[in-house]
């Protein structure tokens, strides 16, 4: 006789265990064995170790067998169990993993593989490729696409996390949490009782008075430096929004600014012999050129669509010159100057950072994270079966992802959403932002080499989201590169596996609406260009999405330096701008606490992270890909302590991208 020792482990979701009887079968090329009886699966989280004995050995493992009876007692009564995966020890001290992460209900049977990555073109049973086939006709039954709204990117249809499948569900830890931060958000940060009021703020001091709880050591440097001109230009590199900045070779057309307006700023040097040095940038927030305007407690508010042009001094400080509020140049929208007067230069700035907000939150975050994260998970849910390598590559990269934006679909951009009803481009506005912001959406500019390179950043000083972007974006490559080489040997293997190609199509079509000038491709040729596909992919829903999200709460928290919404026109003429003008240009404060309780929970993490690089294991099986993933885990502690050592010398230390802060999905 030989022993098996089988581990059972059941999902940490709530209701995860049945009282069921649950049967377990081990399946190998020189046999199976009895069907054995599982113990205490009744309890969510637990893991049951049980002996399987066998005449002799099963050979090698293939195939683990789940079936279940009801009880009893409960015959009437549908009581599913969540198996997240079956750990088999061999006799020969051998273990095969074998992940499920699938309910199982009374009298069903349930086959799942051992986690070895196969291509469809490489099976040589038909009962596994019928399996495969079985396996994704129950998924496009699951996971089905719908439209959003037109010109969007489409995503899951399902009306509230509920009808979620629970392998995509949060677990009872993060769903317990999450909850209960949504609900005490304004509760812990002594809020609760302004919700309600409309009120508009009487001063800065004031509003410093009100929000004097939870503040980080970032908060607190923003609040003291938010009128700053220098950081104001260290934000566009190294605030919630590094993407908007970008270098100047020549003014637009529609933007006059002369050599006399900036002579003072640039130190008495002509503005196109610093064209010439590169030492000019621009910040262009068009997009908002036209779009309308939120109604916020019965008051019209308004957007302004600036343009900033910003001098890199002799000493490496990214530094405002000139704002011009609206895109059309004129008598009443004047070119403000770090010249004018206090009021008239910081309410143009406050403007800049209001455009920024809505860049931020709607383009950046929403859309080029959130969404397009959806899109990469369903479409790999729908395609790709458990067994296939880039499923096992991908899956862990989407955890949570499905309800966290269905949650952000019913609080922040419903019809009563938080966004919705308190951001300056909310309202019919936020449809028509995110659909111009779609348009300009390539997939040249997710790719951050790329993306780095057409904005003329390569060598701009002080600039750690390229830094710590592009040294990820590296890592990340290199480790997606050795796992394909493991199962793709040649170009010919990428363009016959149908399950790939399925996978991308889907992509293209309901993601990117089929529109060939994102330059997203339609199918795959060569192992290259998956390579870099995957590579988008993963650095989009892990990095980028640190990039701009982690730091919500730091930069968005202090309101004047991050307004959801502005109340007063972008002003006509200079010399008009007082204290008084820019309190009253300020959101009320309801809607001020309203945003700041958004951030704030959109900052907090979660007790169940998971940083980037972990969560592999579980899918992958095989010597090599272990190997690779180890190894990768390696270097992105290596570069955790690198960055570490570079912020002690920082007077604000970026931490974004430090690797254990940023979490493996789309999670929050």
């Amino acid at each position: 006789m030989v022993k098996y020792t089988v581990k059972v482990f059941t999902g940490e979701m709530l209701l995860a265990g049945t009282l069921n009887s649950v049967y377990v079968k081990l399946v190998g090329t020189k046999g199976e064995s009895k069907r054995v009886y599982i113990p205490k699966t009744a309890s969510q989280g637990s893991v049951i170790e049980l002996d399987v004995p066998c005449p002799s050995s099963l050979g090698h493992l293939e195939f683990v067998v789940l079936d279940t009876e009801p009880y009893a007692l409960l015959a009437y009564i549908n009581d599913v169990w969540f198996c997240s995966k079956v750990v088999v020890t061999t006799p020969e001290i051998n273990t095969a993993n074998f992940p499920c992460y699938r309910w199982i209900s009374g009298y069903e049977r349930l086959v799942f593989r051992e986690a070895t990555g196969k291509l469809i073109f490489n099976e040589t049973c038909p009962e596994a490729i019928e399996e495969r086939k079985k396996e994704l006709q129950s998924r496009h039954e699951v996971y089905r696409w719908s439209i959003y709204a037109e010109g969007l990117p489409q995503i899951m249809k399902v009306a509230s996390t509920s009808e979620l499948p629970a392998e995509v569900r949060f677990s009872f830890t993060k769903d317990l949490e999450f909850k209960f931060t949504a609900a005490k958000a304004l509760v812990e940060l002594n809020l609760a009782g302004l919700s309600t009021n409309k009120e508009q703020w009487k001063s800065l001091g004031e509003l410093s008075h009100v929000f004097n709880s939870r503040k980080t050591d970032v908060y607190d440097y923003v609040e003291k430096n938010w009128k700053k001109d220098e950081f104001f230009g260290y934000q566009l590199l190294n605030g919630l929004n590094p993407m908007m900045i970008h270098r100047c070779s020549k003014l637009p057309e529609n933007f006059p600014v002369t050599e006399d307006m900036v002579k003072a700023s640039l130190f008495g040097k002509s503005l196109e012999a610093e064209f010439q040095k590169g030492n000019i940038f621009l910040v262009d927030y068009k997009r908002l050129h036209g779009v309308t305007a939120n109604v916020i407690n019965r008051k019209r508010h308004f957007l302004a669509a600036p343009l900033c042009l910003l001098y890199m001094t002799p000493e490496d400080k990214l530094m405002p010159i000139a704002i011009q509020l609206k895109q059309d140049p004129g008598e009443d929208n004047p070119i403000f100057l770090p010249t004018d007067s206090e009021y008239d230069w910081l309410l143009a700035k406050i403007f800049v950072r209001n455009s920024d907000f809505a860049e931020h939150e709607l383009n950046f975050h929403l859309l080029r994270t959130h969404l397009l994260a959806e899109v990469f998970a369903v479409s790999t849910l729908r395609n790709l079966p458990m067994v296939h390598p880039i499923y096992k590559l991908l899956i862990s990269h989407f955890r949570y992802t499905l309800q966290i934006n269905t949650l952000a679909r019913q609080a922040l951009i419903s019809e009563k959403g938080v966004i919705t009803e308190n951001a300056g481009v909310g309202g019919p506005g936020m449809v028509e932002f995110l659909q111009k912001a779609m348009a300009s959406l390539t997939y040249s500019s997710l790719c951050l080499p790329e993306d780095i390179t057409a904005r003329g950043l390569e060598s701009i000083p002080n600039f750690f989201y390229r830094d710590d972007g592009l040294r990820l974006w590296d890592i990340v490559h290199r480790f997606v590169k050795k796992m394909i080489a493991h199962y793709y040997t040649c170009d010919s293997d990428v363009q016959k596996d149908s399950e790939l190609q399925n996978w991308i199509k889907e992509i293209f079509f309901h993601g990117f609406l089929a529109k060939t000038s994102t330059g997203i491709p339609q199918s795959f040729s060569s192992v290259t260009e998956l390579i870099k596909f995957l590579t988008m992919v993963i650095f989009t829903v892990t990095v980028q999405h640190a990039a701009v999200n982690n730091g919500q709460f730091d930069f968005g928290g202090w309101m004047p330096n991050f307004p959801i919404a502005l109340q007063q026109p972008p002003p006509t003429t200079k010399g008009q701008c007082t204290e008084s003008t820019m309190l009253k240009t300020f959101p009320d404060i309801n809607t001020t606490v309203h945003g700041m309780a958004a951030v704030y929970l959109l900052s907090m993490q979660s007790t169940d992270f998971v940083s980037l690089g972990n969560g592999y294991q579980d899918h992958f099986s095989e010597k090599t890909p272990l190997e690779l993933i180890h190894e990768t885990q390696d270097v992105l502690k290596k570069y955790n302590f690198e960055i570490q050592g570079r912020n002690v010398s920082l007077p604000l230390s970026y931490t974004y991208l430090n690797p254990n802060n940023v979490e493996n999905s789309v999670a929050l």
